[in-house]
């Protein structure tokens, strides 16, 4: 790629783009399992069935997986959970969604957890990032938050700095009982704590599984290719239009466009 300046009272200049190679991924997703994953989505599902947070997270991470993979079919996927610590739900990177789907399996909601420390999870993935990188892959841990009261804790370095560290929090309004502006904090520092290219969080207290969705599709950007957070202009939202019409025709010739 090549940009040639026209004219003006500058010389010109030529820009090239060095071709470079982006590692495939390795993901591991860390899905919360406190009893808030429970809470029932503004959504009902087929029959009028409630729909819960947990409900939305898997099937966001099957759309994540299938989109992914559409992209690049080298990129990996492994599973964790998260009560009081981090732990395995599926250890073993793979590129097939029914790896996700056996994952599911084994998750179970703790109605006990109290507090949540996010230092093996740091671990887990530090130990795994070295992994991927002697395969020249990258390591990507996406988080899925939903406690809306405990802030999460961890211990770990300032300089070591191995993965992308990318959040999803989903949480109640605020309230005497909750307070999910000072999670989102601790979670911010978290991540800026930990991650190694551009780490994005998103948080939403709608309960709207399509918020969900359009925040998955957002973290298919690859951590290698991204603009900062605060840069991001996606989606781009859809404006209803009318044609124009000339006035000097009849109200019988009016086509007016609708999307559905």
């Amino acid at each position: 790629m090549q940009r040639i300046e026209g004219q003006s009272c500058t010389p010109q200049g030529r820009y090239t783009l060095q071709p470079c190679r982006y590692s495939s991924e390795d993901i591991l997703f860390c899905i919360d399992s406190d009893s808030e994953s429970l809470v029932e989505m503004k959504v009902t599902g087929p029959n009028g069935r409630p729909i819960t947070r947990l409900d939305s997270i898997k099937q966001s991470i099957i759309l994540f997986i299938n989109a992914k993979l559409s992209i690049n079919p080298d990129h990996r996927f492994a599973f964790a959970s998260l009560s009081k610590s981090a732990s395995w739900l599926r250890k073993e990177f793979s590129s097939e969604v029914d790896s996700a789907m056996a994952a599911f399996r084994g998750l179970s909601v703790d109605s006990s957890s109290g507090h949540a420390d996010l230092t093996q999870l740091f671990r887990i993935a530090a130990h795994e990032a070295k992994k991927s990188r002697a395969q020249n892959r990258i390591l990507r841990v996406i988080l899925i938050y939903c406690r809306s009261s405990i802030q999460p804790q961890y211990q770990w370095p300032a300089n070591q700095k191995l993965f992308t560290f990318d959040v999803i929090y989903l949480h109640d309004k605020p309230g005497p009982d909750n307070c999910p502006q000072k999670v989102y904090d601790a979670l911010v520092d978290a991540l800026e704590q930990v991650t190694e290219y551009e780490g994005y969080i998103l948080e939403s207290g709608q309960g709207m599984t399509r918020v969900l969705f359009r925040y998955m599709c957002m973290l298919l950007s690859h951590p290698q290719q991204r603009c900062v957070q605060d840069n991001i202009d996606i989606p781009k939202s859809l404006v209803k239009k009318s044609p124009t019409v000339d006035s000097a025709q009849g109200e019988e010739n009016v086509t007016v466009l609708s999307m559905q």
